[in-house]
């Protein structure tokens, strides 16, 4: 089967939680005979921080303007079994107007941020991203989140068909690791800075540092606030890699998850990094989200924390328990308590697939 993706970029990890997921998926994709065409903008900020030059089992398309790759875009896409066209794509609306003129046997539109998408169409403020005339001329309409999202999805945006298409891991990348010294403590989290992790960010990370200055706390993700007063305890680091995740995760005693304030509204939102931190078996906090059932049992395979008590409570519990929790959450990520993942490591089916429609 061939699969054409205009995406937002896969070539550079560097502020891009895509890059993790497509890299993952087409190199199971490729292993299953499968061929994907990747077409992605070339940008002076992604070159400088490009860490990925080739797609094995696949082709990566990077250009410069539009123009000078439509005609080859309309080649593949006329070829596709599958022509997809994601968020964050910097030539979406265009690529939508491809691909639904195109002679692919079913067109497909991947909304990874559902959230964004939404908000801003409620307030009559189009992404770029999307077609102007909305979602509606797709076979399929795939959403990183599920429940109330799906039927805004069609409502909103005049989509037919919607399904969730929860993250993923690649399993040859997350896995148990070592620990290494840079990254040793006993908390940490993995996310870029944005405002509405604020408060939540305050509460379940920064608080906890404060009140345990014995305990380390590891930060990474770009876009901090530089004149941050981070506690003498708290070690920052500004990028992490892709191939660096699990030894990152396995370095701390327990990850904290912190959900974006729009995603928490909707509910059943799912972060790849809960998914990356159970696949390499390490106990994991998360705040607190509808739907977060569905993917991991609160109390059994994943702990959850509502307030500052919660984490440091968390951080006093034995090691013992903590990792029977790690072992449960490992065997919920792969589908052992709450459904099935694809042999690509793909979390598709929770317990309650799609949550509430």
């Amino acid at each position: 089967m061939k699969i054409i993706i205009f995406g937002q970029s896969i070539s550079s990890s560097w502020g891009n939680g895509h890059a993790t997921l497509w890299r993952g998926l087409i190199k199971a994709l490729a292993r299953r005979g499968n061929r994907v065409v990747f077409l992605e903008r070339d940008t002076p900020e992604r070159a400088e921080h490009r860490d990925l030059w080739d797609l094995p089992g696949g082709e990566l398309l990077l250009y410069d303007r539009w123009e000078d790759v439509a005609a080859a875009a309309r080649r593949h896409a006329d070829e596709a079994d599958v022509a997809m066209v994601t968020s964050g794509c910097a030539d979406g609306a265009a690529a939508s107007h491809l691909v639904l003129g195109s002679k692919a046997q079913r067109t497909v539109y991947y909304d990874l941020d559902t959230h964004i998408t939404l908000s801003r169409s409620e307030t009559g403020e189009r992404p770029a991203y999307l077609p102007p005339e909305g979602l509606g001329g797709f076979d399929t309409v795939l959403s990183s989140t599920g429940g109330q999202a799906l039927e805004a999805l069609k409502t909103q945006l005049g989509a037919r068909f919607v399904a969730p298409l929860y993250a993923w891991v690649d399993p040859d990348l997350h896995r148990p690791a070592e620990p290494v010294r840079p990254y040793l403590g006993d908390l940490c989290h993995l996310g870029a800075w944005v405002e509405d992790r604020r408060a939540a960010l305050e509460a379940l990370f920064f608080e906890p540092a404060r009140r345990l200055g014995r305990r380390r706390f590891i930060l990474a993700g770009g876009g901090y606030p530089d004149d941050a007063s981070w506690g003498a305890n708290i070690q920052r680091v500004r990028h992490l890699p892709p191939a660096e995740h699990a030894a990152f995760f396995c370095s701390s005693t327990l990850t904290l998850n912190v959900t974006r304030q729009p995603l928490k509204a909707m509910g059943w939102c799912p972060s790849v990094r809960l998914f990356e931190a159970a696949a390499c078996g390490v106990p994991v906090i998360s705040d607190e989200w509808e739907g977060i059932g569905a993917f991991f049992e609160p109390g059994r395979d994943i702990l959850v924390a509502r307030e500052t008590d919660d984490v440091t409570t968390a951080l006093m519990l034995p090691r013992g328990h903590l990792a029977t929790l790690a072992q449960r959450g490992a065997v919920a990520r792969s589908g052992g308590t709450h459904g099935g993942t694809s042999r690509a490591g793909v979390a598709l089916h929770p317990r309650h697939q799609g949550g509430r429609r």
